[in-house]
């Protein structure tokens, strides 16, 4: 170990860290000053990364949960060679920089998920881990390891207490995700002051009823720290947290210790001091100590030789194993082969749930596709999510069907964290209503592009006997309105089917699948060409003769309504299936105004709120909705009850 490098980059984190915030006269310094130590061993002697290849699929991963430490993060990634130079830092939080006030994926070189939401990235690590041990499953040999690696986090006080971290580290401990290692900035400060404000439970043990290891040790003693992490390696059943007493903002003569140094710049007279007491010329801003340079460089040689030997590696594996390097070029392409789906098919008259039709294009998919794993909050049979692949666990790395227990911020998370690693598309599904509880985890999804399949059942009241607590009303409007995300309400099982396309072509971001528990009849569709129309959001389900005096545009379960009312009703009704009304409003006029012409009477018909259908219906008066909380009564009277039935729909139309 070398001391004086370790000591010379930990002074220079702390005076990169301080200096950004100063600079943007906004950030959070405590956390990278208090954790100096942990990132100068971590990224100069500990991480296997190589900063000229930043997508190496083998590195170890590091994701910083408490993502306000940004600074931290960044001062690191420009030390240890990513690109990411000083003049990035030193536009800290500015427009269009490099250095946004919390970490983004793909923004920023190095940065492995967006972190910000506290107990996010602790997810997004536990998620990476299990795909760790999936794809090392699937891919090494006897004679080769070609995933082999560690996932690392820093998590602070604010993530401990906070739900999602509990949700994650139960699970991953019941895992034994024993190559996940997770350091505890344990400084006692948040933003109202001591955390004996509102925090005094006894971590340690806590995590040592989740089945974790725990070890304690000085955040700022580097020999205690990188003893620490060999320990955390040697110990292979279990993921291990590493609680390390920390001083926030350690350097900082008045400030360091308190609540004043979490969330604001030291200002230019406690700088001064700082760099006074750390042994920096006061007027030297942004200082880069010269024996920094020289342990990061070191590291250099070491992470490339690390690479090279990896990649000989690699070249032998693949040479050996021309069946399995196949199977490497699929998990790891950029878009899903599903050309060899054998998809489900229907016949008009055919009558199903949506969701159980989604179970069965679930196991078609998982038949053709290797790389899918996916499972639920402790749904399955209600979901239609299980697959025949085997459950993922401690003795099955290779299992496909995730169970995450009743988890389902959790669930959301790790699921996001699965495809951050790389080599694997998931999905995960609970009820719609339960959205609530993993909405932070969708926008997550969505800010990052990612393309995880959120499959939501029971979509409306019509739920039934459970009630309201059960049955959503707002949930598809929550939804519809968190940018990039695609929300497809499919209306049949032939919709179902397309949908799932959809959403597995769909690479770009996430989707959600919202599907019934009650029967829907599959309908003749007057589109010959409905299965290319619909990746537009919408299609004509059924025409008239001549110009339509009324357009019912209908979604999901409502499409049957709407399909009977047209045929009961003596007007010429045109219905407009619309799966994604966010997709079909992005499309130009000319496409609109051929399915939805102007001037016609135009009714929307939906099991949930009327929000959002304005733009459509031609009036308010002429959106069949709810717009109140359900009832506990069977699926038939609530029908009557709201409103949704033949001929309620045959009076709207005229």
């Amino acid at each position: 170990m070398n001391l004086d490098g370790i000591k010379a980059a930990a002074l220079s984190i702390r005076s990169l860290s301080m200096d950004q915030v100063q600079a943007a006269n906004s950030g959070h310094p405590g956390l990278p000053m208090g954790c100096a130590e942990l990132g100068a061993v971590l990224y100069g002697d500990v991480l296997k990364h190589n900063p000229k290849e930043p997508k190496w699929i083998d590195r170890d991963r590091f994701v910083l949960s408490a993502g306000h430490g940004s600074a931290f993060i960044y001062s690191l990634l420009h030390l240890s060679g990513y690109n990411l130079p000083l003049n990035e830092l030193k536009r800290f939080r500015q427009m269009g920089s490099l250095t946004p006030g919390h970490p983004e994926l793909n923004h920023t070189e190095g940065v492995e998920t967006t972190t910000g939401p506290l107990g996010a990235g602790f997810s997004n690590a536990v998620g990476m881990a299990v795909a760790e041990t999936f794809l090392a499953d699937k891919f090494n040999t006897k004679d080769a390891s070609v995933i082999d690696h560690y996932t690392f986090s820093l998590a602070g006080d604010g993530c401990m207490m906070e739900g999602l971290t509990s949700e994650s580290a139960s699970l991953a401990g019941h895992l034994g995700l024993g190559k996940l290692i997770v350091f505890y900035d344990s400084n006692k400060i948040t933003i109202e002051g001591s955390t004996d404000l509102a925090f005094t439970e006894n971590v340690k043990m806590r995590y040592q009823a989740y089945n974790w290891q725990t070890l304690e040790g000085d955040m700022h003693n580097p020999e205690d720290i990188e003893n620490l992490i060999n320990q955390a390696k040697e110990e292979t059943s279990k993921p291990t947290l590493i609680i390390l007493k920390s001083i926030i903002g350690k350097g900082s003569p008045n400030r360091e210790g308190t609540a004043g140094i979490h969330g604001a710049p030291l200002g230019e007279e406690e700088i001064a001091l700082t760099r006074k007491n750390l042994g920096i010329s006061v007027d030297e801003s942004f200082y880069i100590a010269p024996e920094a340079v020289k342990y990061f460089n070191e590291k250099k040689v070491v992470s490339e030789s690390d690479y090279s030997k990896w990649m000989e590696m690699f070249a032998v594996w693949s040479k050996n194993n021309p069946d399995l390097k196949k199977e490497w070029d699929l998990f790891f392409s950029k878009e899903t082969n599903l050309s060899g789906v054998n998809w489900p098919e229907f016949k008009v008259g055919d009558s199903a749930a949506t969701r159980k039709i989604s179970g069965g294009v679930i196991k078609a998919l998982s038949n053709a596709v290797p790389n899918i794993i996916g499972g639920s909050a402790d749904l399955a049979p209600s979901n239609n999510t299980a697959m025949d692949h085997g459950d993922y666990g401690i003795s099955n790395r290779g299992g496909r069907t995730l169970h995450f227990g009743v988890r389902e911020h959790a669930m959301g998370g790790i699921a996001n964290g699965l495809l951050l690693h790389g080599g694997l598309r998931t999905f995960c599904a609970t009820f719609m209503v339960f959205a609530d509880y993993m909405r932070p985890t969708i926008r997550l999804a969505a800010l990052m592009n990612l393309p995880t399949i959120f499959i939501f059942t029971h979509d409306s009241v019509f739920v039934g006997e459970d009630g309201p607590t059960h049955q959503p009303v707002e949930h598809l409007a929550s939804l519809r309105i968190i940018p990039g995300l695609t929300v497809l309400r499919p209306a049949d099982g032939e919709e179902t089917v397309e949908a799932w396309k959809m959403a597995v072509e769909n690479i770009t971001g996430p989707t959600v699948l919202a599907l019934t528990r009650q029967n829907l009849t599959v309908f003749a569709k007057d589109d010959s060409d409905w299965k290319s129309t619909i990746r537009k959001g919408a299609y004509i389900a059924a025409d008239c003769s001549g110009k339509p005096d009324v357009v019912v545009v209908a979604t999901g379960s409502e499409v049957n309504l709407a399909m009977d009312a047209a045929q009961a009703s003596d007007k010429n009704v045109r219905v407009v299936s619309m799966v994604s009304r966010e997709t079909f409003q992005s499309q130009d006029l000319t496409f609109r105004n051929n399915l939805i012409p102007t001037g016609i009477k135009t009714i929307v018909v939906e099991a949930g709120v009327r929000s959002g259908w304005e733009g459509i219906a031609s009036s308010a008066e002429d959106i069949l909705a709810i717009d109140t909380f359900g009832i506990s009564a069977p699926a038939a009277e609530l029908k009557k009850h709201f409103g949704l039935t033949v001929e309620n729909l045959v009076k709207m139309i005229g």
